[in-house]
C-alpha cells in the first residue's frame, strides 16, 4: 500500500506540474497576442483558492490536482461585450491563434531542455555499461561476453548502464542490425553487430529484450567483505580474495558462485574452494550453514559479500549540460515521432504505450532513485506531453492546428458544423486510445 499511496502522490505532482506548465504556455502566449484570459486554474472542479487579478484574470487553485485550464474570452461561449471585442480569441488573426495553440506543447519542449540541463548539472548516479548476455542468446552469439563494457552504440559514446539500455530499447523499434563498440576486462576493444533485423515485427520491447538477452554484468567472484566468525572467515578467507572455483567448479561471477554454494551445500555442508590472494592459488574448506538473514527464506550462507557495482555518473558544467539536453531533447523527440510512426504502420507494437499507471509506477521509482532521476523522468513525461498534444485529432492542440492550417488555404474557418463532427471524432480517438493504454498497464500487472 504504500508504494500504491507513493505512487499516487508522486503522479499528482507530475501532472500538476507539466500540465500547468503547459496551460501557462498558453495563458502567457495569449497574453501577449492581446487576448483576454478569463481564468487560469491550476487543477479543476471546485476552487479552494482564488483571486482576481489586476489584469482582470482569475486565478484559482481547484480541489482536483490534475493539470489546469485557461478559459480565455470566446465568442463561441458567450456574449462578447463590444469594448472587448478586441481582445476576442476567434476575432484574432489566425498566426496568432496557431501561436497560442502551439504554446503548450512549446513550453513542455522548454520544460524538457530545463529538465534536463539541471539534471545533467546535479550529476546522475548510475552504473557504468557493463554487460553480459545470457547463454545462447542473440548477444550471446553476437559475442557479447561477460564483464564487457559497452563504448558506443551505432556511432555514439554512451558512459552509463541506463543510456545504453535505452539507446539499444530504441534500437529494437527500428529492428536494423546495430553496431557495438564493447571492451572486455583485459582492456581489448571489439567491434560487434547485434542483428536486430531477425526480430519479428510487431512485438512489445520488453519480449525483444529478453530475446536479445542483454543485462548488466553481475559483479565479480570477489568476497568484498568476510563477516567474522561466519565460515569462509573461519576456513582463512580474507576481503579481497577471488573465489576461482567452488568443489571444482569454475566462478565466473559473484551470481555464479551464489548458485554453486548451494548446489555444493545441498549434497554436502563441506565445500571445496579455491581463491586467487596476492597473485597465488589457496584451497580452503569452507563448511556452509543454513541462515536466514532479516527474514529472508533459509539458505546456505559463507559469510562473505559481494563488491559493489561500478558507478558513473553524468555530470557536466552548465555549457555542455545546456547542449546534452538539447541534443537529449531532439533525440527523444525523433525517436517518439519514429515510433508513433511505426506503430501506425504495423512495425512496433502498440502494447508499449503506457497510461497513467505506469507513468504513476515510474513516477514514484524514479522519485525514490533521487532528485537528478525525478528531472529525467519529469523531462520525459513533459516531451511526451508535447508530442501527444501535437498529433493532429481534433480536441488535442495538434487538431485546433489542423483546423487553423485548413483556414489559412481556405480563406475562411471551418463551419461550426465540421468541428463539431472534427470533435466527436476526436473524443472516439482519444478515448479509444485512452482504453488501449489503460488495458496494457492492467495486462501487465495481471502478468506481474
Amino acid at each position: 500500500m504504500t508504494s500504491f499511496f507513493g505512487s499516487v502522490f508522486w503522479l499528482l505532482v507530475t501532472l500538476g506540474v507539466l500540465v500547468t506548465f503547459h496551460e501557462f504556455g498558453h495563458y502567457w502566449v495569449a497574453r501577449r497576442c492581446g487576448v483576454k484570459v478569463l481564468r487560469f486554474s491550476v487543477g479543476f472542479g471546485k476552487a479552494v483558492w482564488k483571486r482576481i487579478g489586476r489584469d482582470g484574470t482569475e486565478y484559482q487553485i481547484a480541489a482536483i490536482p490534475l493539470g489546469g485550464y485557461v478559459k480565455m474570452l470566446d465568442a463561441r461561449e458567450g456574449v462578447v461585450p463590444p469594448q472587448l471585442q478586441s481582445q476576442e480569441f476567434t476575432c484574432q488573426p489566425v498566426w496568432k491563434r496557431i501561436l497560442i495553440v502551439l504554446a503548450g506543447p512549446g513550453f513542455n519542449l522548454i520544460f524538457t531542455v530545463a529538465a534536463l540541463w539541471l539534471m545533467f548539472m546535479l550529476g546522475r548516479p548510475d552504473a557504468a555499461p557493463i554487460v553480459t548476455a545470457k547463454p545462447q542468446s542473440m548477444a550471446a552469439v553476437a559475442g557479447i561476453q561477460p564483464g564487457d563494457r559497452i563504448l558506443s552504440i551505432d556511432g555514439r559514446d554512451v558512459d552509463t548502464l541506463s543510456d545504453s539500455l535505452d539507446a539499444i530499447a530504441n534500437a529494437l523499434l527500428d529492428r536494423s542490425p546495430l553496431p557495438l563498440t564493447v571492451r572486455d576486462p583485459a582492456g581489448t576493444q571489439r567491434q560487434l553487430l547485434l542483428p536486430l533485423d531477425k526480430l519479428p515485427p510487431g512485438q512489445p520491447v520488453d519480449q525483444y529484450l529478453a530475446t536479445l538477452g542483454l543485462q548488466p554484468a553481475p559483479p565479480p567472484p570477489v568476497a568484498a567483505t568476510v563477516l567474522d566468525d561466519q565460515p569462509a572467515a573461519l576456513a582463512g578467507m580474507q576481503g579481497g580474495d577471488r573465489i576461482l572455483s567452488v568443489n571444482s567448479q569454475p566462478v565466473s561471477d559473484f551470481e555464479a558462485l551464489g548458485k554453486l554454494v548451494q548446489q555444493g551445500a545441498a549434497v554436502s555442508p563441506k565445500l571445496a574452494i579455491v581463491v586467487e590472494r596476492n597473485g597465488q592459488t589457496i584451497p580452503l574448506e569452507v563448511v556452509a550453514k543454513r541462515e536466514s538473514l532479516q527474514g529472508s527464506p533459509t539458505d546456505w550462507m559463507i559469510g562473505i559479500s559481494a563488491p559493489p557495482m561500478e558507478t558513473a555518473t553524468l555530470r557536466y558544467g552548465p555549457l555542455r549540460a545546456f547542449g546534452a539536453a538539447l541534443e537529449g531533447t531532439w533525440r527523444n523527440v525523433t525517436q517518439t515521432f519514429g515510433m508513433i510512426g511505426k506503430m501506425l504502420g504495423g512495425e512496433a507494437s502498440t502494447k508499449n504505450l503506457s497510461s497513467v499507471i505506469g507513468i504513476a509506477q515510474m513516477a514514484n521509482t524514479s522519485a525514490h532513485m533521487g532528485l537528478a532521476w525525478f528531472l529525467q523522468f519529469l523531462a520525459m513525461v513533459s516531451l511526451s506531453l508535447a508530442v501527444l498534444n501535437l498529433l493532429p485529432i481534433p480536441v488535442l492542440d495538434g487538431g485546433h492546428l489542423l483546423y487553423y492550417l485548413i483556414e489559412l488555404l481556405k480563406g475562411s474557418p471551418l463551419s461550426e458544423q465540421a468541428m463539431a463532427i472534427g470533435q466527436y471524432i476526436g473524443l472516439v480517438l482519444l478515448f479509444s486510445l485512452m482504453g488501449l493504454v489503460f488495458y496494457n498497464d492492467i495486462h501487465r500487472l495481471l502478468l506481474s
